[in-house]
Protein backbone atom coordinates (compact mmCIF):
# COMPACT_ATOMS: atom_id res chain seq x y z
CA UNK A 1 0.00 0.00 0.00
CA UNK A 2 1.19 3.29 -0.96
CA UNK A 3 0.73 6.98 -0.59
CA UNK A 4 0.01 7.24 -4.57
CA UNK A 5 -2.17 4.42 -3.97
CA UNK A 6 -4.17 5.92 -1.71
CA UNK A 7 -3.89 9.16 -3.51
CA UNK A 8 -5.65 7.27 -6.49
CA UNK A 9 -8.50 6.00 -4.43
CA UNK A 10 -9.43 9.29 -3.00
CA UNK A 11 -9.38 10.78 -6.68
CA UNK A 12 -11.77 8.13 -8.12
CA UNK A 13 -13.91 8.38 -4.66
CA UNK A 14 -14.49 12.54 -5.84
CA UNK A 15 -14.64 11.82 -9.40
CA UNK A 16 -16.73 9.21 -9.99
CA UNK A 17 -15.09 8.72 -12.87
CA UNK A 18 -11.61 7.49 -13.70
CA UNK A 19 -11.02 9.28 -16.40
CA UNK A 20 -11.27 12.47 -14.53
CA UNK A 21 -9.82 10.81 -11.62
CA UNK A 22 -7.06 9.77 -13.86
CA UNK A 23 -5.86 13.88 -15.09
CA UNK A 24 -6.32 14.70 -11.79
CA UNK A 25 -3.67 12.88 -10.65
CA UNK A 26 -1.65 13.68 -13.72
CA UNK A 27 -1.46 9.84 -14.61
CA UNK A 28 -2.80 7.59 -17.95
CA UNK A 29 -6.03 5.73 -16.79
CA UNK A 30 -4.60 2.45 -17.35
CA UNK A 31 -1.70 3.20 -14.55
CA UNK A 32 -4.92 4.40 -12.28
CA UNK A 33 -6.80 1.58 -12.91
CA UNK A 34 -3.99 -0.92 -11.97
CA UNK A 35 -3.04 0.32 -9.49
CA UNK A 36 -6.13 0.65 -7.40
CA UNK A 37 -6.71 -3.18 -8.33
CA UNK A 38 -3.38 -3.69 -7.00
CA UNK A 39 -4.65 -2.10 -3.83
CA UNK A 40 -7.86 -3.78 -3.59
CA UNK A 41 -6.15 -7.81 -4.18
CA UNK A 42 -3.93 -6.40 -1.50
CA UNK A 43 -6.60 -5.80 0.85
CA UNK A 44 -8.99 -8.76 -0.25
CA UNK A 45 -12.21 -6.55 -1.09
CA UNK A 46 -13.55 -4.32 -3.67
CA UNK A 47 -13.25 -0.70 -2.94
CA UNK A 48 -15.77 0.43 -5.70
CA UNK A 49 -18.62 -0.87 -7.88
CA UNK A 50 -18.16 -0.43 -11.27
CA UNK A 51 -20.56 0.19 -13.89
CA UNK A 52 -20.25 2.05 -17.64
CA UNK A 53 -22.17 5.52 -16.53
CA UNK A 54 -20.55 5.49 -13.00
CA UNK A 55 -18.37 4.73 -10.36
CA UNK A 56 -19.36 4.08 -7.11
CA UNK A 57 -17.53 3.30 -3.62
CA UNK A 58 -18.99 0.05 -1.79
CA UNK A 59 -19.73 0.29 1.91
CA UNK A 60 -16.73 -0.82 3.40
CA UNK A 61 -15.07 1.01 0.42
CA UNK A 62 -15.96 4.59 1.99
CA UNK A 63 -14.70 3.84 5.31
CA UNK A 64 -11.36 3.04 3.69
CA UNK A 65 -11.52 6.56 1.80
CA UNK A 66 -11.75 8.32 4.66
CA UNK A 67 -9.15 6.52 6.37
CA UNK A 68 -7.24 7.36 3.40
CA UNK A 69 -7.83 10.82 3.88
CA UNK A 70 -6.83 11.25 7.08
CA UNK A 71 -3.40 9.45 6.03
CA UNK A 72 -2.71 11.71 3.42
CA UNK A 73 -3.99 14.74 5.41
CA UNK A 74 -1.42 13.63 8.11
CA UNK A 75 1.52 12.56 5.29
CA UNK A 76 1.08 16.23 4.01
CA UNK A 77 1.23 17.76 7.01
CA UNK A 78 4.75 16.46 6.94
CA UNK A 79 5.37 18.32 4.10
CA UNK A 80 4.31 21.12 5.53
CA UNK A 81 6.13 21.36 8.43
CA UNK A 82 9.39 20.86 6.61
CA UNK A 83 8.32 23.72 4.29
CA UNK A 84 7.28 26.34 6.87
CA UNK A 85 10.06 25.47 9.71
CA UNK A 86 9.80 28.10 12.22
CA UNK A 87 7.93 30.51 9.54
CA UNK A 88 4.75 29.98 9.84
CA UNK A 89 4.48 33.42 9.85
CA UNK A 90 6.41 34.66 7.15
CA UNK A 91 4.39 32.55 4.97
CA UNK A 92 1.41 33.13 3.02
CA UNK A 93 -1.87 32.45 4.88
CA UNK A 94 -4.97 31.24 2.87
CA UNK A 95 -8.16 32.42 4.34
CA UNK A 96 -11.76 31.97 2.75
CA UNK A 97 -14.69 33.83 4.19
CA UNK A 98 -18.44 33.40 3.01
CA UNK A 99 -19.93 35.85 1.00
CA UNK A 100 -22.03 37.71 3.64
CA UNK A 101 -19.36 38.00 5.63
CA UNK A 102 -15.70 39.21 3.37
CA UNK A 103 -16.79 42.67 2.59
CA UNK A 104 -17.62 43.53 5.75
CA UNK A 105 -14.97 42.33 8.27
CA UNK A 106 -11.62 42.10 5.51
CA UNK A 107 -11.45 46.02 6.03
CA UNK A 108 -10.91 45.60 9.75
CA UNK A 109 -8.88 42.80 9.95
CA UNK A 110 -6.02 43.46 6.93
CA UNK A 111 -4.68 46.68 8.49
CA UNK A 112 -4.11 44.96 11.91
CA UNK A 113 -2.82 41.83 9.93
CA UNK A 114 -0.30 44.08 7.22
CA UNK A 115 0.50 46.17 10.98
CA UNK A 116 1.25 43.41 12.99
CA UNK A 117 2.49 40.49 10.42
CA UNK A 118 3.78 42.25 7.66
CA UNK A 119 5.30 38.96 6.54
CA UNK A 120 2.35 37.19 6.12
CA UNK A 121 0.25 38.07 3.10
CA UNK A 122 -3.24 37.41 3.76
CA UNK A 123 -4.58 34.96 0.36
CA UNK A 124 -8.45 35.45 0.66
CA UNK A 125 -11.24 33.65 -1.23
CA UNK A 126 -14.77 34.37 -0.96
CA UNK A 127 -17.19 31.72 -1.54
CA UNK A 128 -19.79 29.17 -0.67
CA UNK A 129 -20.26 27.06 2.57
CA UNK A 130 -20.31 24.06 0.37
CA UNK A 131 -17.13 25.17 -1.37
CA UNK A 132 -15.04 26.17 1.34
CA UNK A 133 -15.65 23.29 3.08
CA UNK A 134 -13.73 21.41 0.33
CA UNK A 135 -11.14 23.29 -0.58
CA UNK A 136 -10.46 23.31 3.31
CA UNK A 137 -10.09 19.61 4.06
CA UNK A 138 -7.89 19.32 0.70
CA UNK A 139 -5.81 22.18 1.91
CA UNK A 140 -6.11 24.59 -0.55
CA UNK A 141 -7.35 26.80 2.42
CA UNK A 142 -5.34 27.22 5.99
CA UNK A 143 -8.57 28.26 6.92
CA UNK A 144 -12.33 29.67 6.31
CA UNK A 145 -14.98 31.91 8.64
CA UNK A 146 -18.30 30.69 8.67
CA UNK A 147 -21.40 30.47 10.41
CA UNK A 148 -22.28 27.84 12.28
CA UNK A 149 -23.55 25.25 12.47
CA UNK A 150 -20.26 23.55 10.75
CA UNK A 151 -19.68 20.05 12.29
CA UNK A 152 -17.16 18.54 9.61
CA UNK A 153 -15.27 15.33 10.53
CA UNK A 154 -11.69 16.47 10.78
CA UNK A 155 -12.21 20.27 11.53
CA UNK A 156 -11.90 22.45 14.65
CA UNK A 157 -13.96 25.37 15.10
CA UNK A 158 -13.23 28.64 17.12
CA UNK A 159 -16.17 31.03 18.33
CA UNK A 160 -15.34 34.57 16.55
CA UNK A 161 -18.41 36.37 17.89
CA UNK A 162 -22.61 36.24 17.27
CA UNK A 163 -23.86 39.07 14.41
CA UNK A 164 -27.81 40.18 14.88
CA UNK A 165 -29.85 40.52 11.71
CA UNK A 166 -31.47 43.38 11.17
CA UNK A 167 -34.34 44.23 8.70
CA UNK A 168 -33.69 47.13 5.92
CA UNK A 169 -37.11 48.98 3.90
CA UNK A 170 -37.21 51.44 1.18
CA UNK A 171 -37.44 54.96 2.77
CA UNK A 172 -40.90 55.53 1.91
CA UNK A 173 -42.46 52.60 3.37
CA UNK A 174 -45.27 51.60 5.30
CA UNK A 175 -42.73 49.90 8.12
CA UNK A 176 -40.16 52.16 7.79
CA UNK A 177 -41.26 54.59 10.81
CA UNK A 178 -41.64 51.55 13.12
CA UNK A 179 -38.93 51.31 16.05
CA UNK A 180 -38.40 47.77 15.43
CA UNK A 181 -39.81 44.63 13.83
CA UNK A 182 -40.93 41.04 14.41
CA UNK A 183 -39.43 38.12 12.57
CA UNK A 184 -43.20 37.15 11.76
CA UNK A 185 -44.38 40.87 10.50
CA UNK A 186 -41.43 39.91 7.53
CA UNK A 187 -43.88 36.70 6.57
CA UNK A 188 -46.51 39.40 5.35
CA UNK A 189 -43.89 41.35 2.99
CA UNK A 190 -42.17 40.74 -0.47
CA UNK A 191 -39.01 39.90 1.22
CA UNK A 192 -35.38 39.53 -0.80
CA UNK A 193 -33.07 37.36 -0.15
CA UNK A 194 -30.00 36.01 -1.55
CA UNK A 195 -29.69 32.64 -4.08
CA UNK A 196 -29.97 29.35 -2.46
CA UNK A 197 -26.46 28.50 -3.20
CA UNK A 198 -25.83 30.80 0.09
CA UNK A 199 -26.02 29.46 3.39
CA UNK A 200 -27.18 33.01 4.16
CA UNK A 201 -30.65 32.43 3.01
CA UNK A 202 -30.98 29.54 5.41
CA UNK A 203 -29.69 31.19 8.57
CA UNK A 204 -32.51 33.88 7.34
CA UNK A 205 -34.96 31.08 7.59
CA UNK A 206 -34.09 29.61 10.21
CA UNK A 207 -33.68 32.51 12.44
CA UNK A 208 -37.15 34.11 11.29
CA UNK A 209 -39.56 30.69 12.07
CA UNK A 210 -42.83 31.60 9.17
CA UNK A 211 -40.56 33.36 6.79
CA UNK A 212 -40.29 30.21 5.04
CA UNK A 213 -43.99 29.69 3.79
CA UNK A 214 -43.46 33.28 2.23
CA UNK A 215 -44.35 32.72 -1.41
CA UNK A 216 -43.14 36.33 -1.94
CA UNK A 217 -39.39 35.81 -1.26
CA UNK A 218 -36.93 36.81 -4.08
CA UNK A 219 -33.49 36.18 -4.68
CA UNK A 220 -30.36 38.05 -5.14
CA UNK A 221 -26.70 37.25 -5.94
CA UNK A 222 -24.94 39.61 -3.37
CA UNK A 223 -26.07 41.50 -0.06
CA UNK A 224 -25.09 44.88 -2.13
CA UNK A 225 -27.21 43.94 -4.88
CA UNK A 226 -30.32 43.53 -2.73
CA UNK A 227 -29.68 47.06 -0.93
CA UNK A 228 -30.03 48.13 -4.15
CA UNK A 229 -32.89 46.79 -4.87
CA UNK A 230 -34.42 47.50 -1.88
CA UNK A 231 -33.31 51.30 -2.24
CA UNK A 232 -35.57 50.67 -5.29
CA UNK A 233 -38.65 50.19 -3.66
CA UNK A 234 -38.94 46.07 -4.84
CA UNK A 235 -39.70 44.94 -1.15
CA UNK A 236 -37.36 44.40 2.02
CA UNK A 237 -34.81 42.37 3.63
CA UNK A 238 -32.52 40.88 6.23
CA UNK A 239 -28.56 42.33 6.43
CA UNK A 240 -26.24 41.19 9.03
CA UNK A 241 -25.38 43.76 11.57
CA UNK A 242 -22.12 44.35 10.10
CA UNK A 243 -23.48 45.65 6.28
CA UNK A 244 -25.96 48.20 8.08
CA UNK A 245 -23.00 49.73 10.23
CA UNK A 246 -21.58 53.24 9.44
CA UNK A 247 -19.91 53.34 5.98
CA UNK A 248 -22.63 51.27 4.35
CA UNK A 249 -25.68 53.63 4.13
CA UNK A 250 -28.47 54.00 1.76
CA UNK A 251 -29.87 56.99 1.70
CA UNK A 252 -33.43 55.46 0.14
CA UNK A 253 -33.05 52.97 2.85
CA UNK A 254 -34.30 52.30 6.41
CA UNK A 255 -32.61 50.14 8.99
CA UNK A 256 -34.42 48.69 11.64
CA UNK A 257 -33.21 46.49 14.16
CA UNK A 258 -35.64 43.26 15.38
CA UNK A 259 -37.98 42.85 18.19
CA UNK A 260 -36.20 41.05 21.44
CA UNK A 261 -35.89 38.13 21.31
CA UNK A 262 -33.17 39.44 18.22
CA UNK A 263 -32.15 36.75 15.52
CA UNK A 264 -28.04 36.69 14.77
CA UNK A 265 -25.78 34.07 13.33
CA UNK A 266 -23.02 32.78 14.93
CA UNK A 267 -19.53 33.04 12.98
CA UNK A 268 -16.35 30.62 13.65
CA UNK A 269 -13.06 30.13 11.68
CA UNK A 270 -12.59 27.03 10.77
CA UNK A 271 -9.60 24.66 10.05
CA UNK A 272 -8.17 21.37 10.25
CA UNK A 273 -7.32 19.51 13.12
CA UNK A 274 -4.20 18.87 11.51
CA UNK A 275 -2.72 22.03 10.87
CA UNK A 276 0.40 23.31 11.25
CA UNK A 277 -0.30 26.52 11.42
CA UNK A 278 -2.03 27.16 14.93
CA UNK A 279 0.14 29.97 15.50
CA UNK A 280 -1.02 32.06 11.77
CA UNK A 281 -4.76 30.69 13.17
CA UNK A 282 -4.25 32.08 16.25
CA UNK A 283 -2.87 35.79 15.23
CA UNK A 284 -6.10 36.12 12.80
CA UNK A 285 -8.14 34.84 15.79
CA UNK A 286 -6.61 37.97 18.11
CA UNK A 287 -6.52 40.35 15.10
CA UNK A 288 -10.50 39.95 14.92
CA UNK A 289 -11.11 39.82 18.76
CA UNK A 290 -9.30 42.86 18.72
CA UNK A 291 -11.66 44.72 16.94
CA UNK A 292 -13.81 44.82 19.38
CA UNK A 293 -16.94 43.91 17.34
CA UNK A 294 -19.44 43.83 20.40
CA UNK A 295 -19.18 47.17 19.99
CA UNK A 296 -19.85 47.51 16.55
CA UNK A 297 -22.43 44.97 16.27
CA UNK A 298 -24.51 45.37 19.60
Amino acid sequence: MTLSELRFVVALAREKNFRRAAEKCFVSQPALSLAIKKLEEELGLSLFERSRSKVTATSIGKLIINQANVVLDEAEKIKELSRQGDRQLANPFSLGLIYSIAPYLLPLIIPILRRDLPSMPLEVEENITKNLEEHLKRGALDAAIIALPFEKSGIECIHLYDEPFEVIVPINHTLAKSPSLSAKELGREKVMLLDNDHCYTNQILEACPGLEKNRDVQLGNSLETIRNMVASNLGISVLPKSATVSGYENPLVRTIPFSDPKPYRRVALAYRKSTVKKDAIDYIVKSIQEINLNSILN
